[in-house]
């Protein structure tokens, strides 16, 4: 059976935010090399993995970002599998698929295709820098997300993203803001640099930002939550590592999911707290 997501546009998935008091995004992030021992082997492990994960979150989840190079990383049979591990995700969760694809307007309907309609997520992430036509492929689906990379918690983003006048990040919010509309067009604006998170949020006040870099990367959820939310929330903060691997060295499937579930509701629990401020 197919999954339809029912949070296809802004003010359902604020009525979802306030619903489970949290703009919590979890990322499936399933690395080989740190998947417990105790979900098995191979593909096996990272399905299991996955559903753990999915299972003891959903009650404070409101999106699902598996990175689909960790998948792809598995050959054929790793996509197959984040088909079926997609089919069991809520349908008051966004999938988003972090593809960050970018490319061509021929490639990106072909790209869109695949990430909406094959592997069927609700939200893609896409990399702006080849211009209008590499993105309407994706923000011409309404009924689906379009997550614009703007401003990256990478190191290496000073190489481009800051540079120019006024700085390219800055053109990058103000020029694609027209690519789309607040029903199916979000920015990626990393956690780390929250002085900046605060200017994009005056050149995207009413828009959806999808946070990642809270936890192992250094942000802080109440840097983020102070220069980003606004009347509709407008935040999915996203946390992968720190759910994810919660655990050290658990000895057992339930002592990596308790970790990991405790771990999602304290994050969840200070996202409930920012909504009542």
């Amino acid at each position: 059976m197919d999954r339809t997501c029912s949070l296809t546009n802004r003010e359902e998935l604020y009525s979802a935010i306030l619903s489970k008091k949290s703009y919590l995004c979890v990322g499936l992030d399933p690395d080989p090399e740190k998947i417990p021992s105790c979900f098995g082997q191979g593909i096996e492990a990272m399905y299991n993995f996955c559903i753990s994960i999915i299972e003891c979150t959903k009650h404070v989840a409101v999106a699902y970002k598996p990175n689909l190079a960790f998948f792809e990383s598995y050959g054929p049979e790793g996509v197959a599998t984040l088909k079926r591990i997609i089919k069991t995700i809520p349908s008051d969760c966004l999938v988003i698929a972090d593809a960050k694809r970018g490319d061509i307007g021929n490639t990106a309907r072909m790209y869109a295709s695949s990430l909406f309609d094959d592997l069927g997520a609700d939200a893609a992430t896409v990399a702006p820098y080849m211009g209008e036509d590499s993105v309407r492929p994706f923000t011409d689906r309404n009924d689906k997300w379009t997550i614009l990379l703007a401003l990256t918690s990478n190191y290496g983003a000073d190489d481009f993203e800051f540079h120019g006048t006024p700085p390219l990040f800055e053109r990058v919010i103000e020029k694609a803001s027209a690519w789309g509309t607040l029903d199916n067009l979000m920015f990626v604006v990393g956690a780390t640099r929250p002085e900046l998170l605060s200017r994009v949020r005056e050149l995207a006040p009413e828009s959806f930002l999808l946070v990642p870099g809270v936890g192992t990367q250094g942000g802080t959820l109440e840097a983020v939550a102070k220069a980003g939310l606004n009347s509709k929330c407008g935040l999915l903060v996203n946390s992968s590592r720190g759910i994810l691997y919660a655990a050290d060295n658990p000895r057992s499937r339930e002592e990596s999911t308790l970790a990991s579930r405790y771990q999602a509701e304290e994050l969840a629990s200070k996202m409930a707290d920012s909504l009542q401020r």
